[in-house]
């Protein structure tokens, strides 16, 4: 007969099964094949509860070390590794959560050597790759301590770890309040977009209070769950002061949102009757105000149903919040909204489910609890649930499993797109006309462009200059762009080679986006319908394909220069595509290939003008560019700057 514990291994690796179909379909087809990400949504379920809420579930580690360890309340000290356990796992699910996110994943290495000291994001990722280190040797006794251990060698490393345990938590609960609030401070540079019962300037207090709370309930929780699974005696006498703790840490929370929506005004928000003031208080409720409540009353404090349901509440409000922050509250442009695929669940779930396996092997063969891991009585330590009567018991669990993975993978593979997803694509929108002029940045000649006011003109004595408005995909970006200026410091009329280094029969100069027409995706510059009407259908094959050969294609054809002539421009700055045509980059790559790589030259040949100035993105990203026409790309922030109209609406 299966117990408890067994159907959920069996469970858990069903879910690593899916997870390493999804996996092998991510990483050979990319995250389009399997995700309902885009630019516009480059961030969600996986940034949202892997990494947002998946930090914030591991906070019990640093919560009951500086418990024991800084607060001297010893009787919870059983509490500490199980919390460490869960800690470290956690955070190494996080790490392998970015993996899947990133669109490179071989780069996640990469703030370890470039240092973005600028950006929080950088200081994120510092803290937790540090952070995972001291868990790591806050947990190696507990490892070390097993009989295959028992070389001098690994001895002497484990009385140093332990004389080193204090530094190591007071490490560990610096680095922890450092990135639990941090996450939180990434939502500061995004005023704009996220809704006002939301978005505060104290976000980053709101994350780590709530990580305090959540980090409490967490270790309640497990604590309980493995008691069920394990049959260990439940330690009832922890549970009150455990209850009454998070119930003052959520008040306290609780009481912080709420005072700051009074002082910023935006209270009035949460009773307009929108879905968001319903989505505010119901998240609000479940993870702070019901199970706060309910924790005041010793009666459910003292009771294993009470605590079991109260940290339920607190860790679903509490995931919920992160998601609401990173997903639903989160403004985006009409059109363009997200909900995750399944393969995206299927991820998160199959990384738990190892997180969950890993615990469960760690408290099997290690002494992660007082109380050694066991069965009901009358079972042996091993599952002696087999496939076949026959089978030897010790090998009926791995063979059970290692089928039910092998099963559940299979199926998912048929559900899975697995020769890859079909490319959205973005055409390009034309550049834009609009009047502006330029300021003075810093010292030198480097400059600013900024748009006048529908009109109105510059307070300066500069009329306004002719500036492109180019916002190729319109996802409320734009980059000014002064091409007369342009043309005036590169030569002349003579330089547009440098820049327009292909054109369309009969053009002169090409735009970019005649040839780049796709905003993200390679285009083909060769239309082969077109080409068998202009030279008399079938009869003109020879014309391209003179030598008869059976195949006819791109690679036997005739090299295109040698009916489009077109020279090159001496010092042209993009190369010209090989002798025949096939595909022209997306429109953004050839933009940032042709203006980096000037950029980059001029850089290097006026360094004492520019330094790394030039280089920057924000040389043409300037955030002070402000919103375009609601047509044009219908921007949430508040900039006093406006495109003007072709027609000065």
């Amino acid at each position: 007969m299966l117990n408890r514990l067994t159907i959920l291994k069996s469970f858990l690796w069903a879910s690593v099964g899916v997870l390493a179909a999804v996996s092998m379909v991510r990483f050979t087809r990319g995250l389009g094949a399997v995700t309902n990400l885009s630019d516009v949504s480059p961030w969600g379920l996986w940034i949202g509860f892997d990494v947002m809420a998946g930090v914030a579930l591991a906070a019990g580690g640093f919560v009951m070390a500086a418990t024991v360890y800084i607060f001297g309340l010893e009787k919870y000290r059983s509490c500490v590794r199980p919390a460490i356990l869960t800690a470290l796992l956690g955070y190494f699910a996080v790490a392998v959560g970015l993996l899947y996110d990133l669109g490179l994943p071989w780069n996640i290495w990469h703030p370890m050597i470039y240092w973005q000291h600028h950006s929080v994001l950088f200081e994120v990722a510092v803290c937790v790759m540090l952070y995972l280190t001291v868990l790591s040797l806050e947990f190696a006794p507990v490892v070390l301590e097993h009989p295959l251990f028992g070389r001098p060698i690994f001895q002497r490393f484990l009385k140093f770890l332990r004389k080193i345990t204090i530094p190591l938590v007071i490490a560990g609960i610096v680095l922890s309040t450092l990135h639990q609030s941090s996450l939180g401070s990434l939502f500061l540079i995004s005023p704009a977009r996220l809704h006002p019962l939301w978005y505060s300037s104290i976000i980053y207090i709101f994350y780590f209070i709530s990580a305090i709370g959540l980090g409490l309930m967490m270790v309640v929780l497990e604590g309980l769950l493995t008691s069920w699974f394990f049959d260990h005696k439940v330690r009832k006498d922890l549970l009150p002061g455990m209850g009454i703790a998070a119930s003052v840490v959520l008040w306290f929370y609780v009481i912080l949102r709420l005072g700051d929506l009074t002082l910023r005004g935006d209270l009035g928000l949460a009773f307009d009757g929108s879905w968001q003031s319903f989505l505010f208080f119901f998240e609000l409720g479940m993870a702070a105000i019901l199970p706060a409540t309910l924790l005041l009353f010793r009666r459910v404090r003292s009771s294993i149903t009470g605590m079991a349901i109260c940290a339920g509440l607190t860790i679903l409000g509490m995931i919920g919040y992160r998601l609401d922050m990173s997903i639903v509250a989160f403004a985006r442009p009409e059109g363009w909204g997200y909900f995750p695929s399944w393969a995206e669940i299927a991820v998160s779930v199959g990384i738990v489910s190892c997180c969950i396996l890993v615990f469960i092997f760690f408290v099997e063969h290690l002494k992660v609890y007082d109380e050694p891991a066991h069965v009901k009585p009358g079972k042996p330590s091993h599952d002696a649930a087999t496939l076949h009567d026959l089978m030897p018991s010790e090998q009926a669990s791995p063979r059970r499993y290692s089928l039910v993975a092998l099963m559940a993978a299979v199926a998912a593979l048929f559900f899975l797109p697995v020769s890859g997803a079909e490319p959205v694509r973005t055409p390009v929108s034309t550049p834009r006309m609009v009047e502006g002029f330029s300021v003075a940045r810093q010292a030198g000649d480097f400059h600013a462009l900024e748009m006048c006011e529908p009109g109105d003109r510059p307070l300066s004595a500069e009329s306004p200059i002719p500036l492109f408005a180019i916002n190729g995909n319109r996802n409320e970006t734009l980059v000014l762009f002064n091409h007369a200026g342009h043309v005036d410091r590169e030569g002349g009329d003579d330089s547009c080679r440098l820049c327009h280094h292909l054109d369309l029969p009969y053009d002169l100069n090409s735009a970019c986006f005649e040839c780049h027409r796709d905003m993200y995706e390679p285009v083909s510059l060769f239309d082969h319908t077109l080409h068998v009407q202009k030279l008399n259908g079938n009869d003109g094959c020879t014309e391209c394909h003179p030598d008869g050969r059976e195949v006819k294609d791109s690679e036997t054809s005739t090299a295109c220069v040698e009916c489009h002539l077109n020279p090159e421009a001496t010092s042209v700055i993009i190369k010209r595509p090989d002798p025949r045509w096939q595909d022209a980059p997306g429109y953004m790559d050839a933009m940032h290939d042709l203006c980096v790589t000037c950029h980059k030259r001029r850089a290097r040949e006026e360094p004492g003008r520019f330094a790394d100035l030039l280089e920057r993105c924000d040389a043409c990203h300037d955030a002070d560019y402000g919103p375009m026409l609601e047509e044009m790309a219908p921007v949430r922030n508040t900039s006093r700057l406006i495109v003007q109209n072709g027609d000065g609406h």
